[in-house]
């Protein structure tokens, strides 16, 4: 126990305070939401944060990994932060002087999106340096802990302190995690150096966009992989985007009852982090990837339409995101010992553009099939119809219909893809 903490320190000092600067972080983001939905009255606009911290995640993460590789990742996750602070500063300056504006908070997040952006292979490969082979499994399910905890954490946090003392309160907080991760990681975590090849010194943004392209084009197993979970999470965020559709009209539904409804996925993830934390490594990794979303797909998006009542809704979010910190704790490892380190972060920019463009596709997809298709469709059929026994009557019963649409889509996908898998073997070493 006492040699598994020396050899951890530097991830458990990394994780902890990392994680810890991401709740405050997150606490922020939703109470700038409350705060910009009260000012506008506008779904959209509160949206739009999303979306502009989303943006450059998928634009220039091809391009993010190539700085990443080339640049201290010490140092890069040191300066992502106190630009982020410092966006964060700027927030706090304008909402005192009352000269806060929308357009503000777009242009911010937008910025932090692109710090971000720039962050995340850095320290997806910080993590790889500091934590030996045989620790890989715990570490990424730690890592999807924290991740739930923040989860059901945030919006609990950021309402009641933004209830207490408003946005001062919240950005205060966000700014004394930001601290503490901040110094830590500046005078208590060492990070082992990566030796940069002249050629890789030299390397354009484009070339090195390209190289991790051909990485992953070598290395034909990783990339259907992540093509895998490209299509996955299409349905997921489709299916994101229909819930509400499907929860707040109903009679036993309404903005409680989403709420409880969305926890529960932090809550199942959590479960799911803790058990891969204790689990031995599994003895067959791509085909615990495909089975765990088969499971996931297939369980939420069928329970949840061909049910009534809030209990079971839990129910089927619990059964499709339990076996989620699974799947990516197994993905984690396969990319982390396939790839050769010093080409982590081009790799990682370029799974994170492969694996995510289909996020803002699939919200798109979903909320225009529920308003243009399956909506109209349901209020079409007779009462007698064997599609008004399966999603109910009413609004949301298109939704509802879209929801088991998306679970046959889900359910194509892994099968698809699990015979594409199957000719690929990975063989861990520890």
């Amino acid at each position: 126990m006492k040699n598994r903490i020396h050899e951890l320190k530097n991830f458990y000092i990394l994780w902890s305070t990392q994680g810890l600067s991401q709740l405050g972080s997150a606490m922020t983001n939703f109470a700038l939401t409350l705060w910009l939905y009260q000012e506008t009255g506008s779904a959209l606009k509160t949206a739009l944060l999303s979306i502009c911290s989303y943006a450059p995640y998928v634009l220039v993460s091809i391009f993010a990994g190539a700085l990443s590789d080339k640049w201290d990742k010490k140092k890069t996750m040191l300066v992502c932060d106190l630009i982020a602070a410092c966006c964060t500063v700027l927030v706090f300056i304008l909402l005192k002087t009352g000269m806060l504006c929308a357009w503000h908070l777009f242009v911010l997040n937008a910025v932090n999106g692109l710090m971000n952006t720039v962050q995340r292979p850095a320290s997806d490969v910080a993590n790889t340096l500091i934590t030996p082979k045989k620790y890989y499994q715990k570490t990424s399910g730690l890592r999807s802990f924290s991740g739930s905890l923040i989860t059901i954490l945030h919006p609990m946090l950021a309402t009641s302190l933004y209830a207490l003392g408003g946005m001062d309160v919240v950005i205060a907080v966000d700014l004394s995690t930001f601290l503490v991760a901040f110094f830590a990681l500046w005078l208590f975590v060492q990070i082992p150096p990566v030796e940069v090849s002249v050629a890789a010194e030299k390397e354009t943004l484009i070339e090195s966009a390209k190289a991790g392209l051909k990485c992953l084009n070598r290395n034909r197993m990783v990339l259907m992989l992540i093509l895998f979970l490209a299509g996955v999470n299409f349905v997921a965020s489709a299916f994101d985007a229909v819930l509400p559709a499907f929860i707040l009209p109903r009679e036993n539904g309404g903005e409680a009852v989403l709420g409880v409804v969305t926890s529960f996925v932090g809550i199942a993830m959590l479960a799911g982090s803790l058990i891969v934390s204790v689990l031995p490594p599994p003895k067959d990794r791509i085909r615990l990837i495909v089975v765990t979303m088969l499971f996931s797909l297939t369980t939420d998006n069928f329970l949840m339409p061909l049910t009534r009542t809030p209990i079971t809704w839990c129910i089927a979010q619990i059964l499709g995101y339990f076996p989620v910190p699974l799947m990516s704790a197994s993905l984690d490892v396969i990319v982390r010992t396939t790839i050769p380190a010093e080409m982590q972060g081009r790799v990682y920019s370029c799974r994170n553009t492969l694996q995510f463009f289909t996020i803002p596709i699939g919200f798109f997809f979903g909320g225009w099939m529920v308003d243009a298709v399956c909506e109209p469709l349901m209020e079409r059929v007779s009462a007698e119809s064997i599609m008004v026994t399966m999603f109910g009557q009413g609004k949301g019963s298109g939704a509802g219909m879209m929801i088991f649409i998306l679970g046959l889509l889900g359910m194509a996908i892994c099968l698809i893809f699990g015979r594409i898998l199957r000719k690929y073997k990975y063989h861990e070493s520890v």
